[in-house]
């Protein structure tokens, strides 16, 4: 890419931040579109990145934020620590970025070494989202759920069903519970009835360990630096994930979606799930797994039924398009939409 065009989605990226609620990520991200220079090892490879550095790509912007908020979280760099939250408010851009500029000459391999991966996230806050649609499809069938999740990362959203969720004026799992959500709920009533999970599991190309120390802090350091809400909900979140047997598997989503739709399961309702995952596999490969699950859904029964729901951007706006088909009947619907991190649900149901 042109260094004007990875400059600007630089910028792009610190206008989106702003929206969804972090304004010192996007200064940030402003900041270094604007003062990153040829001459450094960092700049120089992420003004030359080789490949689409956009948020449909690589997320560039956002590696480079992660890696600076790691050394943070590491306590590697007392200057950034200075100017990071909650001490950022009263820092001048100029002092901020010269506690930038400082850690990448100071840390130069270790931001290179970062920026080699991809960012990763298990936003909790979308079980407002995945929630609403599970309790569709326990309610249309009357039967215990699996859940099936691709891209799971650390598996966080698995567990929905030991957190306490609001929705609008209706609320799920025990008030005591160490993660709680409530998002701003509009539209129809959520669905009403309970919900069982039978059995959960996930794949990831690479997933994470919530039980690993540095897997924990690796995933930490992508939540935006000012956002502690969400930063108190992941932990409380890994410690869940962490004290089950349960991990997300390491394989390929369109080769694990093939092995575990095989054989219908009898006596529960399958659920396969995504949220803001399927774009980031290529389109052929889309393109395989979806015929996978519409195959499998055509052999589902009443004893055996499928569900297919994603949360996922369908080109509109605003947020994103929350989509459910439920097999044996092959009926699909389009029942709500919901802000990429789950802060607002518009939910319009199962017609």
């Amino acid at each position: 890419m042109k260094e004007q065009e990875i400059r600007e989605i630089f910028d792009n990226q610190g206008e989106a931040c702003e929206r969804l609620g972090s304004p010192f990520t996007g200064r940030l991200c402003r900041l270094a579109g604007k003062r990153l220079a040829q001459g450094g090892a960092v700049a120089d490879v992420i003004l030359g990145w080789r490949g689409d550095a956009s948020a449909l790509g690589d997320s560039v912007p956002l590696r480079l934020a992660g890696a600076l908020h790691a050394l943070v979280i590491k306590g590697r760099s007392l200057l950034l620590a200075a100017v990071y939250p909650p001490n950022h408010e009263a820092v001048t851009d100029e002092a901020l970025w010269a506690a930038i500029a400082a850690a990448l000459r100071t840390e130069e391999a270790f931001i290179l070494d970062r920026l080699t991966g991809p960012p990763q996230t298990n936003e909790v806050r979308r079980i407002g989202a995945t929630l609403p649609m599970f309790l569709e499809v326990a309610r249309r069938t009357g039967l215990p759920l699996v859940l099936s999740e691709v891209g799971a990362s650390a598996g966080l959203n698995l567990f929905l069903d030991r957190y306490h969720v609001i929705l609008g004026e209706q609320s799920w799992g025990d008030p005591a519970a160490a993660v709680h959500h409530a998002p701003k709920w509009r539209g129809e009533a959520a669905p009403v009835g309970d919900l069982t999970i039978a059995d959960r599991a996930g794949c990831d190309l690479l997933p994470v360990d919530p039980g690993n120390p540095a897997d924990r802090e690796r995933m930490l350091s992508f939540i935006w630096a000012d956002q502690q809400d969400r930063l108190d909900r992941t932990r409380a979140a890994l410690d869940i994930a962490a004290a089950s047997p349960i991990r997300v598997e390491k394989a390929d989503a369109i080769d694990w979606l093939a092995r575990c739709t095989a054989t219908p399961m009898q006596g529960v309702a399958h659920v396969i799930y995504s949220t803001i995952a399927w774009q980031y596999i290529p389109k052929a490969a889309r393109d395989e797994g979806e015929a996978i699950i519409r195959a499998a859904g055509a052999r589902a029964t009443t004893d055996a039924p499928l569900a297919w729901a994603r949360m996922e951007i369908d080109g509109k706006t605003p947020g994103t398009g929350l989509t459910l088909a439920l097999w044996p009947t092959g009926e699909e619907h389009l029942v709500g939409r919901a802000d990429f991190h789950g802060r607002w649900i518009d939910w319009y149901g199962w017609p």
